[in-house]
């Protein structure tokens, strides 16, 4: 599989200004596999360690942050030099041994040359407890499960992708029916890796469910096995509670539908262990389209979205005979899945900020509103082909944006200052009106 990340992590090698490296994101999303692809591709050797199964190096950063003495160390265990120049070093479940994270902090500060990778399964909740990890030591980079461009070339679709990224709307338009044909299969697929490989093996999507089953069955398992017991049942019933949440006209996060009288304060803390852990993304709600958008963001009002569109499939029991019925998978849910997609993608695209805009009233709502490079694009979700947006409308009168965006199931057009996106296109789009 081709990973765009990969490209970041050749100008991360690359960088004057270089740091040990974080990889962030959620468990079975690829960390592993992009960390080994990298070293494969973009180095001679590379020195893997597993921190969670190997156990020789469980005191290895105990005794001291000596990154001398810990260089030789993996360098004896090893029975090879390990030479900086060309050598990656890749610290896996780096959250699983004492002092691990703490070390990377001397790595910058003493052996910068030293190109070091770290990454683990719920990294992101490590990273916020009371762990010794001073700001401004490391990089960080956040992944995202597979866009559906990453699925378009996992798919064999490299033409099609490339036409895509540079957005020549014009060759594309021939292949629109295909294009929204891939789209809906993504859609019930998603993008976490071993779920695509699972569709590229084998067109079955049976076996894509059973996969994706086992994912959400994993993520299950990891609440008891990894949050404190007050709060595994508060954070099974945000989880448990999405596919509802994300379902309803107004799709705002309400306490109610976990049970009767929730209150904000009983699950702040299972909002925000699920999103450390890269299992939930969050939309705030913005009352101003002003720069910078979080300055104007209300704190207590917010959507969630699960961290993958064919999880959130799976955790719905969506059938997949939906597939065969033309745009229905569009509409389903009242467009929950699209805007879920939409949501993911807009995440992978690395926007600066991602919420969405109400009125005061909430008599009037645009879907998502972004900030990216300095520019705020408001952006409609509309399902199908329907692009009647009233308060889309109202939004453009009112705050006259500089750019706009509407994203359907339509091939791609343009009038005045608003962008009509096809859902396969949005992405690209977008990031070429930002300048990438």
């Amino acid at each position: 599989m081709e990973r765009q990340a990969l490209e970041d992590l050749a100008a991360w090698k690359t960088s004057p200004d270089r740091k040990p490296l974080i990889i962030k994101g959620a468990r079975q999303i690829g960390k592993t596999w992009l960390m080994k692809e990298f070293g494969r591709k973009c180095f001679k050797n590379t020195v893997y360690i597993n921190f969670e199964y190997e156990k020789r190096f469980k005191d290895l950063f105990t005794e001291d942050f000596d990154t001398q003495r810990i260089v030789s160390t993996i360098e004896l265990s090893y029975g090879k030099k390990i030479n900086p120049k060309d050598t990656l070093i890749i610290f896996d479940e780096i959250q699983a041994v004492q002092g691990g994270l703490t070390s990377l902090k001397y790595f910058c500060e003493n052996m910068r040359q030293y190109a070091v990778v770290a990454a683990g399964s719920l990294l992101g909740i490590s990273l916020h407890e009371n762990t010794s990890f001073p700001v401004g030591k490391v990089n960080f980079l956040d992944l995202h499960p597979m866009t559906f461009g990453e699925f378009l070339l996992a798919s064999g679709k490299e033409l099609l992708f490339n036409a895509l990224k540079e957005c020549k709307w014009d060759i594309i338009k021939p292949f629109h029916d295909e294009l929204i044909r891939l789209v809906r299969t993504y859609m019930v697929t998603g993008g976490m890796p071993e779920v695509v490989q699972k569709w590229i093996d084998t067109q079955d999507f049976f076996a894509v469910r059973d996969k994706q089953r086992d994912i959400l069955n994993s993520y299950q398992a990891d609440f008891s096995k990894h949050i404190p017991d007050l709060q595994v049942p508060r954070v099974a019933m945000v989880w448990d509670s999405l596919p509802a949440q994300l379902s309803k006209e107004n799709k705002k996060f309400i306490y109610g539908v976990l049970r009767e009288g929730a209150r904000a304060k009983d699950f702040e803390l299972a909002i925000m262990w699920l999103i450390n852990c890269g299992l939930i993304l969050k939309s705030q709600r913005v009352g101003t389209p002003k720069m910078p958008l979080k300055a104007y963001q209300d704190a207590a009002v917010f959507k969630l979205y699960m961290v993958d569109c064919g999880l959130l499939c799976a955790a719905t029991g969506l059938n997949f005979e939906i597939l065969t019925e033309g745009g229905r998978i569009f509409t389903e849910f009242k467009g929950a899945i699209t805007k879920q997609f939409v949501m993911q993608e807009l995440a992978a695209a690395k926007c600066d900020y991602t919420g969405y805009w109400t009125n005061e009233r909430s008599t009037s709502e645009v879907d998502f509103i972004i900030q990216k490079n300095g520019i705020v694009i408001p952006i409609e979700v509309k399902a199908g082909e329907n692009l009647q947006a009233k308060s889309f409308a109202f939004f453009c009168q009112k705050f006259q944006p500089e750019y706009a965006a509407k994203i359907s199931a339509l091939p791609y057009n343009k009038t005045g200052n608003v962008f009509n996106f096809p859902l396969y296109g949005f992405a690209e789009g977008i990031k070429n009106i930002c300048g990438k």
